[in-house]
């Protein structure tokens, strides 16, 4: 898994810098996006091996963003995992029927991200 492609759709540069610098000293390579629309185009082009995504982003939401991946042949293989603040009941169970392969609620654990990323990869 070292070197493995991450790419991360987030829009907040904190968030965004956080589980960067955590996945690469993890051995973890990544790309990054802050939108739905870069985010869909990197993963057309690059082909990572797995998608965390931000669900309020600018413009297109990430549920939108993860359908149109998830409706595309190029990007439907790709595990789209879902990072977010609405951590209600209820809120991880729809996005799952969405299409999202799992969930990370915010505020991210640093001790966490990696083996949780491992672990959607596995």
């Amino acid at each position: 898994m070292m070197g493995t492609l991450i790419l991360i759709i987030e829009d907040n540069p904190r968030d965004l810098k956080l589980v960067r610098e955590v996945l690469q000293a993890s051995g973890f390579q990544t790309l990054e996006a802050t939108t739905g629309e870069a985010g869909i185009e990197l993963a057309r082009e690059r082909g990572p091996a797995l998608i965390l995504m931000d669900i309020h982003l600018p413009q297109m939401s990430g549920r939108e963003a993860a359908k149109i991946l998830k409706g595309d042949a190029k990007t439907e293989h790709i595990p789209i995992v879902a990072l977010t603040a609405s951590a209600m009941k209820g809120d991880r169970e729809a996005l799952l029927a969405e299409g999202f392969d799992g969930y990370i609620a915010k505020p991210i654990n640093i001790k966490e991200i990696a083996e949780i990323v491992r672990s959607y990869l596995a």
